[in-house]
């Protein structure tokens, strides 16, 4: 089990390198130690669909750095979704977290996710990863990289091939390759975007 933190030196780079990074690592919250096995990385000012496309606000800047800490936010009025913030400090940039293998705290995932079939299920997806953690608003800003954080981020390593492909449900750059996942039943399935926009 990977008991090496992830520093902010390693974070502070470009959002698909970060992405790629992240894959493998583990991240660990209220009770429930996932490895993450999906993401999607997210620009600034050169990716319209980020958060960040249109400048700072107060919902966004946490996006602004340093890198190491969580941005959380609320879609669709019922559904929260982490990422980590990448890039250096002042330069906005994140990765969503997508899906995740469940490692330790599986009870209390299933207890938090009762509708789960599976134990590739409880993670899979952004809300999901959220749900099973038990992240909400209350941490978004929170320093991954601090040992006092309630949230802790771990390296972690991963054999075989990194996939890429597209963004899933963005409304825009929808053909932009900047999805990652390595094999792992947790994957969420591919869904082309539209209307609806559930980016970082």
């Amino acid at each position: 089990m990977s008991s090496r933190p992830l520093t902010r030196e390693e974070l502070a780079v470009d959002p698909l390198d970060a992405a790629r990074l992240l894959l493998g690592a583990h991240l660990e919250a209220d009770g429930v130690r996932v490895r993450i096995v999906e993401v999607e990385a997210y620009r600034g000012g050169d990716d319209p669909a980020s958060h960040c496309y249109r400048g700072r606000t107060s919902r966004n800047d946490v996006m602004f750095g340093p890198a190491g800490h969580l941005y959380v936010y609320f879609v669709y009025g019922m559904h929260f979704c982490a990422n980590v913030v990448a890039a250096t400090d002042g330069v906005p940039g994140a990765v969503l977290l997508r899906a995740g293998e469940v490692l330790e705290g599986l009870p209390l995932a299933h207890e938090r996710r009762p509708a789960a079939r599976s134990d590739a299920e409880l993670a899979r997806g952004p809300a999901r990863l959220c749900s099973v953690l038990g992240l909400d608003r209350k941490y978004n800003g929170i320093d991954l990289t601090s040992p006092d954080s309630p949230v802790r981020l771990f390296a972690g390593d991963h054999a075989g091939e990194v996939h890429s492909g597209p963004r899933v449900g963005v409304a825009v750059a929808m053909d932009v390759p900047w999805r990652f996942w390595i094999d792992s039943p947790a994957v969420s399935p591919y869904r082309k975007g539209g209307k609806r926009r559930a980016t970082a």
